[in-house]
This record gives C-alpha cells, sequence and structure tokens, in this order.
C-alpha cells in the first residue's frame, strides 16, 4: 500500500512538474483538424527578438497556459525566419530573403501583417477553416495571455 501511495505521489509530481507544451507543425494542422476540430494559437517569433525569448520563457513555461493549450487549442511555435517551404492550407509557402543574410517565410508574412506590418512576437488565431480570427503584436505575460485564451473559448 506505500509504495502505490508513493508512486502516486510521484507520478502526480512528475505529470504537473513537468508539464510540456506540445507543439504541431503547420502541415500536422489539417488531419488534427479531422480528428478534433480546434482553434489554432499561432506563436509568430525570431530568434533575436528579446520579447520573443520572454514569451518562450515565461509565458509558455506557465502551467496554466500550457494546460489550456494543450486542452484546447492547437498551438504552432514558429519561428518567422524559417529557411524550409511550408504546406499549409493548400499553399505553399517559401523563404523570401530580405538582405544579405535576413529574410523572413511568406506564411510568418500572411499571418502576422498587422496594419501593413510585421512586428514581433505575433499571436496569430486561426480558427477550424484556417481564417485568421484574432491578431495579437504585443508582448503578454501569462496573466495577459490567460484573459486572451479565456475570451477565445467562446
Amino acid at each position: 500500500m506505500k509504495k502505490l501511495i508513493l508512486f502516486l505521489f510521484f507520478l502526480s509530481i512528475t505529470s504537473t512538474g513537468f508539464a510540456q507544451l506540445s507543439s504541431y507543425s503547420f502541415e500536422q494542422i489539417d488531419s488534427l483538424q479531422q480528428i478534433q476540430k480546434r482553434k489554432v494559437i499561432v506563436f509568430i517569433h525570431t530568434d533575436w527578438c528579446k520579447y520573443c525569448q520572454a514569451m518562450k520563457n515565461s509565458t509558455f513555461k506557465n502551467k496554466t497556459i500550457i494546460a489550456q493549450l494543450n486542452a484546447e487549442f492547437y498551438f504552432v511555435d514558429f519561428n518567422a525566419e524559417e529557411k524550409r517551404t511550408i504546406r499549409f492550407n493548400n499553399q505553399t509557402f517559401n523563404y523570401k530573403p530580405n538582405g544579405n543574410s535576413s529574410g523572413v517565410n511568406e506564411l510568418a508574412i500572411q499571418l502576422g501583417t498587422v496594419k501593413n506590418q510585421i512586428t514581433y512576437p505575433i499571436i496569430c488565431v486561426l480558427n477550424p477553416e484556417n481564417e485568421i480570427i484574432f491578431q495579437d503584436t504585443s508582448y503578454r505575460n501569462a496573466k495577459d495571455f490567460e484573459l486572451i485564451l479565456a475570451k477565445l473559448k467562446d
């Protein structure tokens, strides 16, 4: 009996203490939507954006945020400077160089452009038909992000 209690205690600590955010690729979204319809949260970021990195290291490490995203949404962690070709929503998106060693993926431009500009970090929310229903171009801490998620549940 003591072993069972100890085992259950250890299991509860590891399952809550090491909760990880499930992240999917754009190529996986279509097949996932056929299994269960959900809104898609796309976190568009770059490696050089300090606010993007802050969100990755705080907001998206928050246990409450992780639990909500894993349970109710599909989450895509997308580097805007991704150089590989991406197939999504029956379209092909390529990397577009815009300087000597910089550029942006066309999908980041399509999903992240707000008022004719792209500013990082970007939260883009798609409905199950892959239509943009929400965009936000600001750093959001866990508390602010929880409010966004609550509004998206409707």
